[in-house]
């Protein structure tokens, strides 16, 4: 059953494999991360686990039991016991609820294991598949953005009742 992982230095060849696999499906709802992202992944690689180390971010794959990277779930500029939720899962793992419990899973981690209470999100407004996982795990809209030149969402999350999961 596939579980989120937080990022480790060792996911470096899985993750690029997921990233370059995926990187056309993914350029149909989000940004496009541009050449210079895959010519100089071991760096970025690098930075992301310094900058998680110093309690930043928090960033996460979603792994099964063949070491696959199925999707990333990330809890980004921490602060003041809030952060922004990011994910996106692969093409081939996409419509059998994996986004779901994958957003389901991070926001249990951001209370038990960070002790956030409260996260934020995005997504453009044509990313029906995203604002439905959003919606489902309990994130409500609060305002409407721009995200690349495309109309958005902004949602959040209060994270204040949660009770505290028991976690493998």
């Amino acid at each position: 059953m596939p579980r989120l992982q937080l990022l480790r230095p060792g996911h470096a060849p899985a993750l690029l494999a997921f990233e370059r696999e995926n990187r056309a499906y993914f350029a149909m709802s989000v940004p496009d991360r541009g050449d210079d992202y895959f010519t100089h992944f071991a760096a970025r690689h690098a930075e992301l686990l310094t900058e998680q180390a110093a309690g930043l971010h928090f960033f996460h794959l979603l792994v099964d039991d063949d070491g696959e990277v199925l999707g990333r779930f990330n809890l980004v500029d921490a602060a003041d016991g809030r952060a922004e939720l990011g994910y996106r899962v692969a093409e081939h793992a996409a419509g059998r609820g994996l986004a779901t419990a994958g957003v389901r899973e991070a926001c249990a981690l951001a209370t038990a294991a960070y002790g956030l209470t409260g996260l934020r999100a995005r997504t453009t407004l044509d990313n029906t598949a995203s604002r439905t996982v959003l919606a489902r795990t309990g994130f409500t809209p609060c305002g409407e953005i721009e995200l690349s030149g495309r109309p958005g969402l902004r949602f959040e999350r209060s994270l204040e009742n949660e009770a505290s999961p028991r976690l493998p």
